[in-house]
């Protein structure tokens, strides 16, 4: 199995020179290129630039031996005009596409309702970690409090610090709170005899599990620019 790091150093030499070349000499408007590993998203100012890169982009690829995932790989109207341009051919709303453990959203800021792109947690992935997390209580079920405490708040306070975007606070909240549940119940089950009340199990949750917050705000307010 290729490593991800020469997978990483592969697609440098077949993708991002090949695209940066293609931006500069095939394209009629903006295009952005965001790549992390094999996952890449595109975003272009004029849409047949959109269609005549996919072509292309498949060709680059088969020499390569390589392929673009048959499912993942999708046009998508997105962006500050999407939502009234489908509205006007009632389409519905503007399709939304995964990336990097986020589902992005076309959406609105609540401070002045201009455009923004609203990153919320897959719920796939939140319910995949969920699962996890009981397992692992399971696992640990005999272990001192003080001990699974201090698991459960590397746990939490790692996927708020990834997850820990502007207006994604909800499904941060969610997570904590149900890794709360899980813990009470591993708790309780482990004494029958002694049912935990929830005011002390509440002590616990504020003590070890660190609270849901943006720990990565917008660029503008995170480098204090005022416009």
């Amino acid at each position: 199995m290729t490593s991800p790091w020469l997978a990483n150093v592969y697609l440098h030499y077949v993708f991002d020179l090949w695209v940066h070349a293609w931006r500069q000499k095939r394209a009629h408007g903006d295009v952005i290129v965001v790549r992390f590993a094999d996952d890449i998203v595109l975003g272009f100012q004029v849409k047949s630039d959109a269609e005549r890169l996919r072509i292309e982009l498949a060709e680059r690829f088969r020499k390569f031996h390589l392929e673009l995932h048959p499912e993942k790989t999708r046009l998508l109207e997105f962006g500050p005009y999407a939502a009234a341009n489908r509205q006007r051919t009632r389409l519905g709303k503007p399709e939304t596409f995964n990336f990097l453990g986020f589902t992005h959203i076309c959406g609105k800021k609540r401070s002045n309702g201009r455009f923004t792109v609203v990153r919320q947690t897959i719920r796939q992935r939140l319910q995949a970690k969920l699962r996890e997390v009981k397992t692992e209580l399971r696992r640990r079920m005999h272990r001192p409090i003080r001990e699974q405490g201090a698991w459960l708040r590397s746990v939490v306070g790692g996927h708020v610090r990834y997850y820990g975007v502007p207006m994604n606070t909800p499904a941060l909240h969610t997570f904590r709170h149900q890794v709360g549940r899980l813990w009470l119940r591993t708790l309780r089950r482990r004494g029958q005899r002694h049912r935990l009340p929830w005011a002390r199990m509440q002590r616990h949750i504020v003590h070890w599990l660190p609270p849901a917050r943006v720990c990565h705000p917008y660029p503008l307010r995170r480098l204090g620019v005022i416009t």
